[in-house]
């Protein structure tokens, strides 16, 4: 009874009109925004930056695609041998995800997120550094495949970039078929970055993309018929691993990039060069714009 009547008593002095119940009213109504906003605040800028995933064959110029996009120069590389990451920002010049309603005569200022480039070495026993980068972080907004336009004209440099393009699409295949939720995971879009168009060998970009569907379509055949030569198409679940194994839509007669968004992979391929003249980057612009529309 006590409490019930020290409540009504300062309910009624709460509701009364004393000064200092109006001035204690104003107090807590012009402070209680500004303390949730602060709360607000801090917790988005404890939330993890978006990061994006280099990967792709040793000297595809991923290093020197990580040092462009940080440092906006070019500076002398070396085969990586463990990943490294750079705190990047959008340029003033292209847009982001969030911005893309903006009209182009909005004159007010607006903030470029910033980003996390991880690279990941191109060697064939370091590459399980780019699934542990993904695992460890969540919020991988893409994956970059950086591959070397000149050395996919010949047939190693096909094979190699094919083969790795394959199993990495494959992981996020299986990764987002076979999630543990009904929702699954997020969804990671994959840039192939057609790197070097200015060299003189070097294969244009809707040949890049049709020759890796090809040659992913090769890969693709060798594999599921070296996993039936192995025996285990005895099995009476053989079918569903064989298919669980398969990339893209089951049992296709050619492999197209588009099939990947059935699995939720959207894979877009955009050609460039990360070198220029000198110290200079060359032209990603194309690249940069696929970031932003990812951030």
């Amino acid at each position: 009874m006590a409490n019930q009547s020290a409540l009504e008593q300062w309910l009624t002095w709460a509701f009364s009109p004393a000064i200092s119940a109006i001035v204690v009213t104003l107090l807590v109504s012009l402070s209680l925004p500004i303390l949730i906003h602060l709360y607000l605040y801090k917790k988005a800028a404890s939330k993890e930056v978006p990061s994006f995933v280099l990967v792709g064959p040793s000297g595809a110029g991923k290093t020197s695609f990580l040092t462009l996009f940080a440092n906006g120069t070019i500076a002398e590389t070396y085969t990586s041998q463990e990943p490294q990451a750079a705190l990047c920002q959008l340029p003033s010049s292209t847009r982001s995800k969030e911005d893309r309603y903006r009209s182009e005569h909005d004159t007010s200022s607006r903030s470029q997120p910033k980003f996390h480039l991880v690279d990941n070495p191109g060697h064939g026993k370091l590459r399980h550094h780019a699934t542990t980068s993904i695992l460890s972080r969540t919020s991988v907004r893409g994956l970059i495949f950086v591959v070397d336009s000149a050395a996919i004209s010949s047939a190693a440099g096909l094979t190699e970039a094919a083969e790795y393009l394959h199993d990495t699409l494959l992981w996020l295949q299986k990764r987002h078929t076979q999630g543990k939720t009904t929702k699954g995971p997020a969804s990671i879009p994959v840039l192939i970055a057609a790197n070097k168009q200015d060299v003189f060998t070097s294969l244009p970009t809707g040949l890049v993309k049709t020759k890796l569907e090809e040659e992913i379509h090769r890969v693709r055949e060798s594999k599921s018929k070296g996993f039936l030569d192995s025996g285990v198409g005895m099995e009476d679940d053989a079918g569903k691993d064989e298919e669980g194994d398969w990339l893209g839509e089951y049992a296709s007669k050619e492999f197209k990039f588009s099939q990947m968004e059935e699995h939720g992979v959207d894979v877009s391929v955009l050609g460039g060069n990360v070198r220029g003249d000198g110290e200079e980057g060359g032209k990603v612009e194309k690249w940069w714009g696929w970031i932003g529309e990812n951030l």
